[in-house]
């Protein structure tokens, strides 16, 4: 089977700048972050791929310096265009604030770049500020949000469920771009509460068909996540979205905090393993090459 792995992050930590990364500990959502502390180049990649048969990837932006967020697309394109990358990352998700005065040259500084494709700016970040901040609360950030449009950019959605009401409103303000929930919209905490919040967010997504998802990043709630723990959610992500807009992701470097890179698809294909050819085809490849435009 084919594999475009849709969410995978590189960084350089002698050439670029990644605030969590570079300047001390601080609150995380990944647990024992502090070992991703070490480059994970193009030449890592590749080597946790081994065998697999990937032939495609997108890559999404590092957390890198917020103050020069084109930096990291300039970056990740010389290294597409590099001999031996094998065309990774085939398409970038870059980082750009909605609420900045200079978003639109932020925006066409990015496009300057064949191969980007979207912006990611997680929307949870700054909710334990006192008072907490949330962009889709800002007016100036949804203001600012249908520029995607203009650019021709997709947009990744990593928010909590807690969120939803919000997002939804935005994706139903914004109908002709592409949105696409990363790592199955966050499932992180699994009492019966949160359970149902998680739930109903999902139902209200799948809702809208210019709403993806993403199949990844299981380690936030379970270090040692397998086919058991993880088929309840792909069970229910898969019924609400169908298989024909679910995409599968490994989340390297960081989920191989606990997770070899082959083991995390091992998991995928195993759980796939009954659904028809035609439908894991659009799982592991098809539907990230088709919404990512990656002309693989």
């Amino acid at each position: 089977m084919k594999i475009v792995d849709a969410h995978f992050h590189l960084w350089d930590l002698e050439t670029n700048y990644y605030p969590w990364l570079s300047d001390g500990d601080r609150p995380s959502l990944v647990k024992n972050y502090q070992a991703l502390r070490r480059n994970y180049l193009i030449s890592d990649l590749l080597s946790d791929i081994d065998t697999l048969d990937v032939v495609g990837g997108v890559h999404i932006q590092a957390e890198h310096d917020p103050n020069d967020p084109v930096r990291e697309t300039r970056w990740l394109q010389s290294i597409a265009d590099s001999p031996g990358s094998r065309g990774l990352p085939h398409g970038i998700v870059a980082d750009a604030n909605f609420a900045s005065p200079t978003i639109e040259a932020v925006l066409a500084g990015h496009c300057e770049f064949p191969n980007i494709r979207g912006i990611r700016h997680a929307l949870y970040r700054r909710l334990d500020e006192r008072p907490p901040y949330d962009p889709l609360a800002d007016p100036a950030w949804t203001g600012n949000f249908p520029l995607l449009k203009k650019y021709g950019l997709s947009f990744d959605l990593q928010l909590f469920p807690s969120q939803t009401d919000l997002a939804v409103e935005l994706i139903r303000s914004n109908p002709d771009i592409q949105f696409i929930l990363t790592h199955a919209a966050m499932p992180f905490w699994r009492d019966p509460e949160n359970v149902a919040r998680w739930r109903a967010a999902i139902k209200a997504y799948a809702a809208f068909p210019n709403v993806a998802i993403k199949l990844s990043g299981f380690s936030g709630f379970d270090a040692d996540w397998s086919v058991d723990s993880v088929g309840p959610i792909l069970g229910e992500v898969i019924d609400a979205f169908t298989p024909e807009r679910c995409m599968l992701a490994s989340n390297f470097p960081v989920e191989g905090l606990v997770k070899p890179y082959a083991a995390i698809w091992a998991v995928y294909f195993d759980y796939f393993r009954n659904f028809s050819v035609a439908e894991q085809e659009m799982l592991f490849w098809r539907n990230a090459n088709e919404i990512y435009r990656l002309h693989i």
